[in-house]
């Protein structure tokens, strides 16, 4: 089931993406599922006529996974972690399909990292390796944004991870799909800069819940990156980069000038 949010002519709404004789359509739904269940007004809208919006908005925060494919550890010249490597990006740091990525005066090298997003459905502490299919509502498109020489230069990834639009998620949440072996493509203006599969992980989805819900508790809405495959490179004012992860869909965003 695909999950969406949505803005048309009233307050933000969410719906199943579906098709309806040949027209990708959205049936709309009673208030946030995550929160209201799957309970349908009746309502159906063409996806052509409405705006998708980041399909969850965190209310406490997102948690990314930093070098978790052994190649891209490389070449970001280190070695695979023996743990995770946990870090945080703030909840405002998110935007949805079509939403400018802004370039911030403080960089001169913003980094795009295509990945698979988890997004929690419940509130979770202690997660036992296989219970973690319990607490997951659904996976998502993300693209972990990092100006690459402030993460360099501070030493830790607050600022580096943290700027406003630094993460788009979208187009919507897929609730039936094994994670394990999804192929996650990344594109800069159509030629493909990273090419992984989630098999490769260094720690699997349900590792990497396990290992967070151990010390944090994660709660409804809460989104968990999983780890950019290698390939990662710089952005600039004007390009169009597209991340795309079979079984859910493609994630598009321009980059805009902070002017």
């Amino acid at each position: 089931m695909r999950v969406a949010r949505f803005a048309g002519e009233d307050d933000p709404q969410f719906g199943v993406v579906g098709d309806d004789d040949g027209v990708p359509t959205i049936a709309v739904l009673k208030g946030d599922p995550l929160y209201a269940g799957f309970e349908l007004t009746g309502q159906k809208v063409a996806v052509e006529d409405v705006r998708l919006l980041a399909p969850v908005i965190p209310r406490s925060k997102v948690v990314g996974i930093g070098k978790n494919y052994a190649k891209h550890a490389a070449e970001m010249g280190g070695e695979v972690p023996a743990e995770p490597l946990v870090f945080l990006k703030p909840n405002t740091s998110v935007v949805g399909p079509g939403e400018p990525i802004v370039y911030p005066p403080q960089t001169s090298e913003l980094h795009f990292e295509g990945e698979l997003a988890v997004v929690i459905g419940r509130i979770c502490k202690d997660v036992p390796v296989d219970d973690v299919d319990k607490v997951v509502f659904g996976y998502t498109v993300a693209n972990d944004v990092t100006a690459r020489d402030l993460q360099a230069r501070d030493g830790q990834w607050a600022r580096a991870k943290g700027f406003d639009s630094f993460c788009p998620l979208g187009p919507w949440i897929e609730t039936n799909l094994d994670p394990s072996d999804l192929r996650v493509r990344t594109a800069l203006n159509a030629e493909t800069k990273q090419d992984g599969r989630t098999s490769d992980m260094v720690f699997s989805v349900a590792e990497i819940i396990a290992y967070v819900s151990s010390f944090m508790t994660l709660l409804p809405g809460d989104v968990v990156l999983t780890g950019t495959p290698d390939g990662i490179g710089p952005m600039q004012v004007g390009d169009t980069v597209s991340v795309t992860i079979s079984g859910i869909g493609t994630l598009v965003n321009q980059v805009v000038s902070h002017d």
